[in-house]
């Protein structure tokens, strides 16, 4: 008998507590996400008990193929969706800046949690940390590894030098892939929020973000929030989720989630951001920041503006605002260049295996 989707699922069991299924990646940031959430979630319904769905996702099963070359929407959030579609389980957690910015339809970006960190960092390898700190110390030719088109394009932009060599799996993976004797990398671009929540804040170098101490560097949309999926006609789980939302944080994101909307980005697009709330005449208002940069960092397009913003409303519509302002400067050519080329290398992408 399907169950009602105005009602949280409850699974059978010897007790009337009801039971929500939570969807997650299987990767140990993943799990440690939704485990932040059931807790957080706990302290506020501690008659309902949460149950964690794990699953595999294109993009953790394809170990191999860069991201920039598998296109990317949906990398890591389809088939947890797909799950969420037939009531597999109730809401997914998902690392934010991994969720496409137009979901399948019935599902609804449900809330925004408290943001951690949202800037990239530098992570030197262990044998090279006492003679460089930061990405303007490296020598010429120094390899830098990510996967990212937007990191490494931005990397090129300022320090045009460096080399890059592509770096997937998980945090634990990368760092020992980093340390390795014989290995070529002398350092990693990596998520704040990602070490931070895995105990790893020792390891950080460098903070990245805009201005010549924070190597000019914006994040990734979305970057160090939580975003919550679930139906959108779950009036009671959505009732639920309502109070994990941090609204301060969710204004954030979405204007930055609009920008990449209305440029018609995917996480594979090189899309910089930076939002920061400014008081200003005893007001608070967003600054929003955004950069788009051609893969070899030759061209770029930025666009910088401050409003109030007090509802999501407000916020989708400041991020059109910056998104057509950075149109003005050159970004739609700039991404036209990347789109086409990564739809003419896509077929000629290394297969992927599972692992």
């Amino acid at each position: 008998m399907s169950t009602p989707a105005t009602k949280p699922v409850i699974t059978p069991s010897n007790s009337l507590t009801p039971t929500i299924r939570v969807g997650t990646r299987q990767s140990a940031l993943a799990l440690k996400q939704a485990h932040f959430v059931i807790e957080s979630l706990s302290k506020l319904h501690p008659d309902v008990k949460f149950e964690i769905r794990k699953s595999d996702t294109a993009g953790d099963k394809d170990k191999i193929t860069a991201l920039y070359q598998m296109g990317a929407k949906g990398l890591w959030t389809n088939e947890l969706e797909a799950e969420l579609v037939v009531k597999d389980v109730d809401f997914v957690v998902h690392s934010l800046k991994d969720m496409p910015t137009t979901l399948p339809p019935g599902c609804t970006l449900a809330c925004i949690t408290a943001r951690e960190d949202p800037r990239d960092v530098v992570v030197v390898k262990k044998s090279l940390a006492a003679r460089y700190k930061s990405l303007a110390d490296l020598p010429a030719g120094s390899v830098v590894g990510t996967s990212s088109v937007r990191r490494m394009a931005q990397v090129r932009r300022r320090y045009p030098g460096l080399a890059f060599k592509d770096m997937r799996g998980n945090i634990d993976t990368r760092l020992r892939k980093l340390d390795a004797e014989d290995g070529e990398y002398a350092v990693l671009i990596l998520a704040a929020a990602g070490l931070h929540r895995m105990g790893q804040q020792a390891r950080i170098a460098q903070y990245l973000q805009s201005g010549a101490a924070g190597g000019g560097m914006l994040h990734a949309v979305g970057q160090g929030g939580l975003g919550i999926e679930a139906r959108a006609d779950d009036a009671a789980t959505l009732e639920l989720l309502r109070g994990l939302e941090d609204t301060p944080a969710m204004l954030a994101c979405e204007a930055e989630r609009s920008i990449m909307r209305a440029l018609e980005g995917g996480c594979s697009v090189p899309i910089g951001v930076e939002t920061e709330w400014v008081e200003r005449d005893g007001r608070k208002l967003l600054r929003l920041t955004a950069t788009v940069v051609s893969v070899e960092g030759t061209e770029a397009a930025d666009a910088e503006q401050v409003q109030e913003v007090n509802t999501r409303e407000e916020a989708v519509e400041f991020g059109k605002k910056v998104a057509q302002q950075m149109r003005d400067n050159g970004a739609q050519k700039i991404l036209d260049v990347i789109n086409a080329d990564r739809e003419a290398t896509q077929d000629s992408a290394k297969p992927w295996v599972c692992a």
